[in-house]
């Protein structure tokens, strides 16, 4: 049975940017068109990132070259823009959606027009940072004290106005608390849970029961290292975290968020975006028709912004 998959989290643009990468052609993408049809994928987010250690104008360069990738290489033939909420309802048959998002706002040099410019390109997702602090919020590996700034809380209200959702996957506690308290629309893109894998990047069981207090979605990510603390992870070692966040309530808000081309190790039988469907086999085994297409592509759905 093949189920369709909405994939909240890849990294092919910053592949395609650094190699460039053909997105129709090129074996070396785990995201390509090719493999994205045999994966089932109907919708597919396309993260823009920048790496912290490039210069102020190289950021926004590299930001604004991914989308131009994205525009004339992703969107093409039966690959739709999704620009709202609205545009996943018009998606036909053997159509695959592709939106932005943004994975970090490190490129935005503390420029709120750069937000207003980036989200008329049709950005529907928005993480504050990466792992490290900058102009928004306290990412991961710093801990500044600040949590989010007033330049990160600005950005939340314009998320807010624009219906856009604001991620949680990189941010240090301090910086969660502040989004959950200010965030109409929080989700996680790509995280696991901390109590069956004990990464900094995973939620913890105090995060896990307030994203479910404020149905916001959680997408569990296919990294090994988020998945076992090693570089080594099977199916089944996911499907605990799954498993984990159900057990706690949240079995209707579990989506997926991959990480392709965003690691360098892979899930056995998890490497690439043309394998979903044997993800999705292997939660059939332990959960019902129903429950699955929830994990792969429901669940999200009827999450959207209203």
């Amino acid at each position: 049975m093949a189920i369709p998959i909405i994939d909240l989290h890849c990294d092919a643009l910053l592949r395609m940017y650094e190699h460039d990468y053909d997105f129709y052609s090129s074996p070396h993408l785990d995201v390509n068109v090719e493999k994205l049809q045999a994966g089932h994928v109907q919708a597919q987010a396309f993260a823009i990132f920048v790496m912290p250690d490039w210069s102020k104008e190289q950021k926004l360069a590299a930001a604004l070259k991914q989308v131009d990738y994205f525009n004339k290489q992703v969107i093409r033939e039966n690959v739709v823009h999704i620009k709202k909420w609205a545009d996943f309802n018009q998606l036909r048959p053997g159509q695959i959606g592709a939106f932005l998002t943004i994975e970090g706002v490190g490129f935005f040099g503390g420029d709120i027009e750069i937000y207003h410019q980036f989200q008329k390109f049709g950005v529907l997702v928005i993480g504050l940072t990466w792992n490290g602090a900058n102009e928004a919020a306290d990412g991961l590996c710093s801990d500044l004290g600040r949590g989010v700034t007033a330049f990160g809380k600005e950005i939340i209200r314009l998320n807010n106005a624009y219906k856009i959702f604001t991620d949680v996957s990189h941010l240090n506690v301090q910086s969660f608390w502040n989004v959950l308290e200010h965030a109409d629309y929080v989700l996680a893109t790509h995280s696991n849970a901390k109590r069956v894998c004990d990464h900094p990047r995973n939620l913890n069981d105090a995060q896990i029961k307030a994203m479910i207090a404020k149905n916001a979605p959680i997408h569990v990510v296919y990294y090994p290292e988020f998945t076992t603390g090693t570089n080594n992870a099977t199916m089944q070692d996911l499907l605990r975290h799954v498993d984990y966040i159900c057990a706690m309530g949240g079995k209707h808000l579990i989506g997926i968020g991959s990480d392709f081309d965003g690691i360098d190790y892979k899930i056995v039988d998890l490497e690439h975006a043309g394998m979903h469907q044997n993800f999705i086999n292997e939660l059939l085994k332990h959960y019902s028709e129903a429950d699955v297409r929830g994990f792969a592509y429901a669940n999200f759905l009827t999450h959207l912004p209203k």
